[in-house]
């Protein structure tokens, strides 16, 4: 196995150890209270898989990884569901020390490098860990809710895709993620490595300069985290480059008004026009409709005269607080 290979699993370390599935069955899962049941991670898993093959869809590769007490776990299940150059996959989590809750969120996984990503951070199941809890229910309706998302997904990378970046640009994506805190609990340390993948790619599909690019640089640098910080930095990846994209539309596309005129000035993904100075004239700004007004009823005198009188009782006025 390559050296590439090993660092694309969950490989254990600073706190935390991957294991298989069936391993997860060996964890204890610790009593329970009035207000509190813990859940198997093992139990989860095999739900979640039960849920899916009534939808058709199967796992073709899952790992997982778990704190040292064995209390948090984090997983991901790849599908058998693709899209260019990409599998759809499921990430989840669960707790049983009430650090966090049972949660789901959409993902992939890219071929040419084996780099996970996920559509945003995980989404809770609907219920804490109480004895009222329905696991199958539950985990039903967010596998449902996930299944939908697959679609707004494989629209999104398509977009990344096309969303050429300028040099500025994705510096200052890099340093908002970093300097910034904008990817909470992501060491500063990554920055630089963030910048080589990206600006020196080691893959021939991330060379063109776009957001997609950008996107796989995060998340083969993460990939040097613990397991269960790769997943949380990975899930907080996906809603900051959501962001940033958006953002980056929003200032590409400005619409300009003009009476009878109306102009796109878009400055990205090789569709570029300018508004050169010579495409405006007096004509096409409107007229001041209260210049004409000011010159009529404004009196200089007058306000000379003004001005006068109150400077005259600023004076006044210090005499008779003393009087």
């Amino acid at each position: 196995m390559n050296t590439e290979t090993i660092g694309s699993q969950l490989v254990a370390h600073s706190g935390a150890r991957k294991i298989t599935r069936d391993e997860l069955a060996d964890i204890p899962v610790p009593e329970g209270t009035r207000t509190h049941q813990p859940l198997s991670h093992y139990q989860i898993v095999e739900v979640l898989e039960e849920a899916l093959s009534f939808r058709y869809l199967k796992v073709m590769r899952d790992e997982y990884a778990v704190s040292m007490d064995g209390m948090k776990m984090f997983g991901v299940m790849d599908l058998n569901l693709e899209f260019t150059g990409c599998r759809f996959s499921i990430g989840l989590r669960n707790s049983n020390d009430k650090s966090m809750r049972l949660a789901l969120t959409a993902g992939y996984r890219v071929f040419v490098c084996d780099n996970m990503a996920f559509s945003g951070d995980f989404s809770p199941l609907l219920h804490k860990h109480t004895r009222k809890l329905e696991l199958y229910d539950a985990v039903s309706v967010a596998v449902d809710r996930i299944h939908r998302a697959f679609e707004p997904m494989k629209k999104q990378v398509q977009e990344m895709r096309e969303s050429a970046l300028s040099e500025e640009e994705v510096k200052l994506i890099i340093y908002r993620a970093f300097l910034d805190r904008n990817i909470r609990g992501v060491p500063r340390h990554l920055m630089q490595i963030v910048h080589d993948l990206y600006f020196y790619p080691k893959h021939e599909a991330f060379v063109p300069r776009n957001l997609w690019s950008l996107s796989n640089a995060f998340t083969s640098a993460f990939k040097k985290l613990a397991p269960t910080k790769q997943f949380e930095a990975t899930a907080r990846l996906g809603e900051y480059l959501a962001k940033a994209q958006e953002e980056l539309q929003n200032r590409r596309e400005l619409v300009l008004s003009f009476p009878g005129k109306e102009r796109v000035w878009s400055i990205g993904d090789g569709k570029r026009k300018d508004f050169g100075i010579e495409d405006f004239d007096e004509d096409d700004f409107p007229e001041n409709p209260f210049e004409a007004e000011f010159d009529e009823y404004f009196d200089e005198e007058a306000a000379d005269e003004a001005i006068s009188d109150a400077m005259d009782e600023m004076q006044r006025e210090p005499l008779r607080r003393a009087a």
